[in-house]
């Protein structure tokens, strides 16, 4: 474990640890260091698989359509983006889109394991394969795991499908509110506020 400080100077710290970083192959080939957004303090986050092309351009996570999906998600659950905070496994995009290789993944999820300590998040919503199989060091399916609680570093951990694949499979939106109605009776539990409905 590090000793980062919590929140935003944690975070300032640990961006600044990772500089313009070329530690794994995708640093030649992005544009910008996809770094994550949203509150410091959040007891909630949600961790993605990297970023994609629209992220790369902008610098920040899920700004594209399953963005905009994650965001209604968000509000859905009686939060706004900047209530909760919004990272990825990988910093840099993989090109074309592809699945971040288990080098590169093992390059910058030391960057991952900070943020969520520096953070100190309640709960831990894992979208998608990657994010969730991080994580829990698991090489399982998401569909063998996703709607059950885990623990990561003591921490509330819900895997779920990605919002992407969503985009692929409307059909298992329904599958995916279910954990976040998981999500949500955990903060409840646990006493963090959020906007009712």
């Amino acid at each position: 474990a590090t000793n980062d400080p919590r929140g935003a100077a944690g975070l300032r710290v640990i961006r600044e640890d990772l500089g313009d970083c070329t530690r794994c192959r995708l640093g030649g080939t992005r544009k910008n260091i996809v770094f994550g957004v949203g509150d410091p303090d959040a007891a909630l986050v949600f961790v993605g698989e990297g970023p994609g092309e629209n992220e790369d351009n902008t610098g920040e996570p899920f700004v594209g359509k399953a963005g905009e999906l994650l965001t209604k998600m968000i509000g859905a659950m009686g939060f706004s983006r900047s209530d909760v905070y919004i990272c990825n496994v990988v910093k840099c995009r993989p090109p074309n889109n592809r699945n971040p290789q288990p080098d590169e993944i093992a390059a910058c999820e030391p960057f991952l394991i900070r943020q969520l300590g520096a953070i100190a998040p309640r709960v831990i919503v894992a979208l998608g394969k990657f994010a969730a199989q991080t994580l829990l060091r698991t090489d399982a399916p998401i569909s063998a795991f996703r709607g059950n609680w885990y623990r990561y570093q003591g921490i509330a951990l819900m895997p779920t499908f990605h919002p992407a694949f969503l985009l692929r499979n409307p059909s298992a939106k329904r599958e995916v509110w279910d954990d976040l109605k998981q999500v949500m009776a955990e903060l409840d539990r646990l006493g963090v506020p959020r906007r009712k409905e």
